[in-house]
């Protein structure tokens, strides 16, 4: 268990905090390129700070902070143009590092716009995400992590607004041995109270391990009756530090984004991707849906593995109560994910960068992460062959779930 102040330390992300300053070491999306063509100005939210995002009339990106400094009025509702951002109140304009431009009403001759200033932060597009880094400068490089840059993939992106705390989602990604008992014996258990045969073979762990890399800790598992050169067992999947759960499977790899919007929610991107033949035409866009938690009545999703993880993340509280548990053999990969974070909260107070920040554009070219392709089980919801209404049916749970891997 830890201690009230321990707990603090690792799960508080806003300004000035330790984990907070460890997190603006790191890039993050903040909305998809498919909803920034549909609506060049957006509200957004990341590590505490509350931030507009846009797109100029000549394609340029900024993201500044939200209320215009003049009457505070929002600038989500700003009005974008060649070289910037104004406001729509009085029309002051700011550009993209946040100097304000114009303030229409002052005197033709004032200066007083140039000793106006917003904080403002750098804002690139990779692979159908907007992402913005809130850190010291000089900024890293953004990682061009495989999925995000490789030709020949179709992508779909869900997302999830959850309430609740970054950190217990990433615990769930180090804690293998829920399979056998959250995506087994409890989907089971949900299909029997509908009247359902079950469908997932429930198996023990006979081994988990962790190793710690370069770009984060991979996880691995060994299940009853399956062999030592099991995908699981001798790849395994990473966590990308500090914040991006990755899997394959039958149906195309894909990445899990766990974007910390405040102490006490979080924005979970699903990226879904599945190779394609090179001569396929590239989509106009990427297609983007809400994979909700919870049903149109308040109740949770509980018939999907992705709903089974979100009960997990989100009924521990907005933030888990880490001082009242009680951890076994089976939570090493959750002791480790804490120390490692305890580890590179020490480099960054040291002044030295954490790891996975990646300054060699040799190094960025493309960054291959290990994965199994073979896994016991991937969540459902994601490129199954079916089209977006059927697949949100299948993640609200009003179509038969479908099985996957074994």
């Amino acid at each position: 268990m830890l201690t009230a102040e321990e707990n603090a330390r690792l799960s508080r992300v806003g300004p000035g905090t330790p984990m907070g300053s460890l997190l603006r070491r790191y890039w993050y999306p903040v909305a998809t390129s498919t909803e920034l063509d549909r609506e060049p100005v957006l509200p957004v939210a990341l590590l505490g700070e509350e931030l507009t995002l846009y797109r100029t009339e000549r394609g340029e990106l900024g993201l500044v902070a939200r209320r215009c400094p003049h009457r505070g009025v929002s600038l989500a509702y700003g009005i974008p143009e060649e070289d910037g951002l104004r406001c729509p109140y009085h029309g002051w304009k700011f550009d993209a590092t946040g100097a304000c431009l114009e303030q229409p009403a002052e005197p033709p001759d004032s200066t007083y716009h140039e000793r106006i200033c917003i904080p403002a932060y750098p804002v690139q597009e990779m692979g159908g995400f907007l992402w913005a880094y809130l850190g010291p400068e000089p900024a890293p490089l953004l990682p061009r992590y495989d999925l995000f840059v490789r030709d020949h993939l179709e992508r779909e992106i869900g997302y999830t607004r959850l309430p609740a705390n970054w950190l217990q989602i990433m615990e769930n990604s180090m804690d293998p041995v829920h399979l056998e008992f959250l995506h087994s014996k409890y989907f089971n258990y949900r299909l029997r109270r509908q009247g359902k045969p079950p469908i997932i073979k429930e198996r023990r762990h006979l081994k988990i391990a962790f190793e710690v890399f370069d770009f984060g800790i991979m996880k691995r598992r060994l299940l009853e009756g399956d062999p030592e050169d099991a995908d699981d067992w001798r790849i395994g999947h990473p966590i990308l530090f500090p914040n991006i759960l990755a899997l394959g499977g039958v149906n195309g790899p894909r990445f899990e984004i766990r974007v910390p919007l405040d102490d006490t929610h979080t924005l979970v991107y699903h990226y879904f991707t599945k190779p394609v033949d090179p001569s396929t035409p590239p989509r106009a866009e990427i297609p983007v849906f809400e994979v909700p938690y919870q049903h149109e009545d308040g109740s949770l999703v509980l018939d999907t593995v992705l709903g089974q993880d979100m009960m997990a993340w989100v009924t521990p509280g907005e933030i888990a109560d880490r001082g009242a548990e009680h951890l076994g053999t089976s939570d090493k990969g959750v002791i480790l994910l804490r120390k490692v974070l305890n580890e590179q909260l020490a480099k960054v107070e040291r002044g030295e960068d954490p790891m996975a920040v990646v300054r060699d554009p040799a190094r960025n070219e493309i960054i291959a992460v290990p994965r199994e392709e073979n896994a016991f089980f991937t969540h459902t919801g994601g490129m199954i062959g079916a089209d977006v209404a059927d697949r949100l049916a299948i993640i609200r749970g009003s179509k038969e779930p479908v099985r996957v891997g074994e």
